[in-house]
């Protein structure tokens, strides 16, 4: 169940989710989780996009925002839940490390990454901007495909904790049915 309309951000919208769940390939663990995409589920207008980006991630308790792009490499965080808002542009990524998924996402695209799912930039626009955020509490640190020590990072994901509210559409949204939280 969504959140009442008077506590989500009128620039929400109610969408779909996709999911997919990537095998551990050796180099990135991935989840037993799964990636969640809400795919236009931010109505964002051309200008301060970022800032309505954030306000509904730090709306929902997920915060230590950043505003850039998305790495070119395999990259993965094994200490903590990622979410992405694409604000601008277009980008190409892949998912799951080189067996994953690619999916073109572009502006309004949100993206839930539970901790150890990679993520790759394949191409972007020039434009692309891209607000990234944390559930509340968490420290944020950036381990590459070439990560000597996998089996620390598989001990890690192992010992995050579930997120207490959907980034989009908070304490009553579909990832934390899709997580297990509820």
């Amino acid at each position: 169940m969504l959140g009442s309309e008077e506590t989500l951000d009128p620039r929400v919208q109610t969408v779909e989710a996709a999911t997919y769940v990537f095998e551990d390939d050796s180099s990135i663990p991935n989840s037993n989780l799964p990636l969640v995409l809400y795919l236009g589920a931010l109505d964002l207008p051309e200008e301060n996009s970022a800032e309505i980006c954030e306000r509904v991630f730090h709306g929902n308790r997920w915060g230590d925002s950043w505003r850039n792009g998305i790495y070119s490499f395999h990259h993965y965080h094994s200490t903590t839940h990622e979410v992405l808002g694409l604000c601008e542009g277009k980008a190409t990524v892949r998912f799951g490390g080189e067996k994953g998924v690619t999916v073109e996402l572009a502006r309004g695209d949100v993206a839930i990454l539970p901790a150890g799912v990679g993520h790759k930039k394949l191409e972007g626009t020039a434009d692309l901007l891209v607000v990234g955020a944390y559930p509340a509490g968490s420290d944020c640190d950036l381990m590459d495909a070439n990560s000597t020590d996998h089996l620390r990072a598989l001990e890690h994901i192992r010992e995050v904790s579930l997120p207490s509210t959907d980034p989009v559409y908070g304490p009553g949204g579909p990832l934390l049915d899709m997580w297990g939280v509820s």
